[in-house]
């Protein structure tokens, strides 16, 4: 099954729970793609895919400008991982596809 698509996700923040919308597009193993919520949108950058295993950096703006890295892996449609906020800590990622 490929990883390529829209995820429905939900990230356990600290300002409580954010649904958003991941879309990824692969490139052999590197990826593209967005995550769009309540808050905006951000680009997925630096996207890599070892296996199932994906890791990409985020520059959000809003509330504040920070560096989220985050890391996940896709098994049937399934994807389970989390985001790292810096200071804030890591936050629990889960999303299926649509």
């Amino acid at each position: 099954m490929s990883i390529d698509g829209s995820y429905d996700c939900v990230t356990k923040s600290p300002m409580g729970d954010q649904a958003s919308v991941v879309t990824i597009v692969t490139n052999g193993d590197t990826f593209t793609g967005t995550n769009e919520g309540s808050m905006g949108s951000m680009e997925l950058e630096d996207g890599k895919i070892d296996g199932n295993e994906l890791t990409w950096v985020m520059n959000m703006t809003v509330p504040m400008p920070m560096k989220l890295e985050g890391k996940a892996t896709i098994v049937d449609g399934v994807l389970t991982g989390s985001v790292n906020a810096g200071a804030f800590g890591e936050m629990a990622m889960s999303g299926t596809k649509k």
